[in-house]
C-alpha cells in the first residue's frame, strides 16, 4: 500500500499509521513495529507499507487494517514547515492560501472526487439523450455575451515590441493582430454551439470560460467552467428547461450515490449539515416556475428589505434571486420570459415584443445558475438586435445560420462551479474550483 500519512501516533511496541491513496475520504490504519518504522515516517509524507490485511479489531469505523512487516519512506516532509498540521482543523480562508498543496486535506480531496464523479455524469447525462459533444474554442473573435468583459489575446513578442512580421503579408486589419482580427478568450461556447445545431439536432460542450470582470468578491472567477447544450427543433422553453432539470437531477443523483461520503465530509466541515435537506430536495422535488412579472410582484411586496431597486423592466440582482429562492421554500425556481433590454441579442422575441422566451434558474447558495432561451430564428428581428447591441460586421457568419437552413431551436448554459456550490453549499466560488483564478491572483 502506497499513500500519504494523514496521522501517526505510538502506543506501547507499535506505531499506527493511517494512510491515504487519494481514492477515498477513508485512511487505512498501518500497524508496524516500533523496531520497523523509519524516523522519516512523519506527517505528510509518502510511505510504502509492506504486509497483510486482517479484519480490524474495530469494524465499524474500518473493515481491515494493514500489519506492516515493512515500511518504506517515498517523499518526506518536514512537518515543521508543512503549512497543515496534524490534528488541527484549518479554514477554508487558511488553506486557500496553499493552492499547490490544499488537495492534500480532506477538504479538497472530497472536491476533487465530487467534481470528476460530476463530470462523469453529466457527460453520461448528455450521452444516454443523444446529445454530441462538441469541443468549442478557447480562441474566439466573439464576444457572445455583449458585455465587454474579455480577455484580448496577444503573443508574448508584440507585448515585449519584437514581433517581426512581413508587410507583404500583412493587411491594414491584420497588422496589429496576430490571427488577422482581435482575438479573445472566450465568455462562452453557445455561438460555436449554435453552428454545431445547424447540422446535429443535439449537441453539448464543457469547458473552460474566461471573464474579465474585476471583481474579488466570493461571487466571481475569472476562469470557470460551462455545461452548455443547444437543441434543435424545439418551439417551447418548456424542452430546454426538461433538460436543465433533467441533467441536474441526475448528476445530483450519481454524486450522492458515489460519493456520499464525500458530500457528508464536506457539507460537514464546511457549511451545514441543514444542507443536506436542500440537497435531498434538489434531487427528489420537481423544480419550480415563476413568470419575471410574477417574480416583480413578488419582490414589490417586500421592496423595502433591498438595497437594488425593485421594478418591472430591471435585470435580477443577487439579493433578488436569492429572496425569490427563500420564497419558495429553498427549492430550485425557474424565472421565465424575461424583459427584451436584459437578455443577450440572441434570445428570441415573445409575441409581445416586450420580453423574451429565456429563463434563468434560481437556487440555494448562489441565487441564477443556469441561463437558457429559445434563439431569434428570425433573420430580420436578429438583424435589428444586432443593429442595437453589437457590432454586426462581425457577427454576418451567425447571420448565415439563418439565412441557410435555419430551424427553431434553443440552448442553456449552466455554471459548473456554481452548481457544485448550491450541491455543497459552498460560500465562496473559489473553494469550488481546484486552481480558482480571480483579478490580483493567478498563482501557479
Amino acid at each position: 500500500m502506497k499513500g500519504w500519512v494523514r496521522s501517526v501516533r505510538t502506543h506501547k511496541e507499535s506505531a499506527f499509521f493511517h494512510i491515504n491513496d487519494g481514492s477515498s475520504i477513508s485512511n487505512l490504519q498501518v500497524i508496524v513495529p516500533l523496531t520497523k518504522v523509519p524516523r522519516n515516517a512523519t506527517f505528510g509524507s509518502c510511505i510504502e507499507a509492506v504486509g497483510s490485511l486482517v479484519t480490524s479489531l474495530l469494524p465499524l469505523q474500518q473493515p481491515v487494517e494493514l500489519m506492516a512487516d515493512k515500511v518504506t519512506v517515498i517523499g518526506e516532509c518536514n512537518f515543521r514547515d508543512y503549512p497543515f498540521k496534524a490534528k488541527k482543523k484549518h479554514s477554508l480562508d487558511y488553506i486557500r492560501q496553499y493552492p499547490h498543496l490544499r488537495l492534500r486535506t480532506l477538504t479538497f480531496g472530497a472536491l476533487m472526487r465530487i467534481r470528476s464523479a460530476a463530470t462523469r455524469a453529466i457527460h453520461e447525462y448528455f450521452q444516454r439523450e443523444g446529445f454530441c459533444l462538441v469541443h468549442t474554442p478557447i480562441l474566439t473573435s466573439n464576444d457572445c455575451e455583449g458585455a465587454g468583459e474579455v480577455f484580448k489575446v496577444e503573443p508574448i513578442e508584440k507585448i515585449q515590441g519584437t514581433l517581426k512580421t512581413d508587410e507583404k503579408e500583412r493587411n491594414e486589419e491584420g497588422a496589429a493582430n496576430f490571427f488577422g482580427v482581435p482575438t479573445f478568450l472566450t465568455v462562452s461556447g453557445q455561438l460555436h454551439l449554435e453552428v454545431a445545431s445547424g447540422a446535429f439536432s443535439k449537441v453539448y460542450t464543457f469547458g473552460p470560460t474566461f471573464r474579465a470582470e474585476n471583481s474579488r468578491t466570493r461571487h466571481h472567477l475569472s476562469e470557470f467552467y460551462m455545461i452548455e447544450a443547444e437543441i434543435s427543433f424545439t418551439e417551447t422553453l418548456e424542452d430546454i428547461i426538461k433538460y436543465i432539470e433533467g441533467m441536474l437531477k441526475f448528476t445530483s443523483e450519481e454524486i450522492l450515490n458515489t460519493c456520499s461520503s464525500d458530500v457528508q465530509f464536506f457539507v460537514k466541515n464546511s457549511s451545514d449539515f441543514k444542507h443536506l435537506e436542500i440537497l435531498e430536495n434538489f434531487v427528489t422535488k420537481t423544480f419550480l416556475r415563476m413568470s419575471y412579472t410574477e417574480a416583480i410582484e413578488i419582490l414589490t411586496q417586500n421592496a423595502n428589505n433591498f438595497e437594488n431597486k425593485v421594478s418591472w423592466g430591471i435585470d435580477l440582482h443577487k439579493e433578488h434571486e436569492q429572496y425569490l429562492v427563500r420564497y419558495c421554500d429553498n427549492l430550485p425556481v425557474f424565472v421565465t420570459d424575461y424583459p427584451l433590454d436584459v437578455k443577450p441579442f440572441y434570445a428570441k422575441m415573445n409575441v409581445n415584443n416586450k420580453t423574451v422566451a429565456a429563463v434563468d434558474l434560481l437556487a440555494p447558495v448562489v441565487g441564477e445558475i443556469c441561463g437558457g432561451s429559445l434563439r431569434e430564428d428570425c433573420l430580420d428581428i436578429l438583424i435589428r438586435r444586432l443593429d442595437q447591441e453589437v457590432p454586426k460586421d462581425n457577427l454576418n457568419w451567425y447571420l448565415d445560420l439563418r439565412r441557410f437552413g435555419s430551424v427553431p431551436h434553443g440552448g442553456f448554459g449552466i455554471g459548473f462551479e456554481r452548481y457544485l456550490q448550491v450541491l455543497l453549499g459552498i460560500q465562496n466560488i473559489k473553494d469550488a474550483i481546484i486552481f480558482p483564478r480571480s483579478p490580483n491572483s493567478c498563482r501557479l
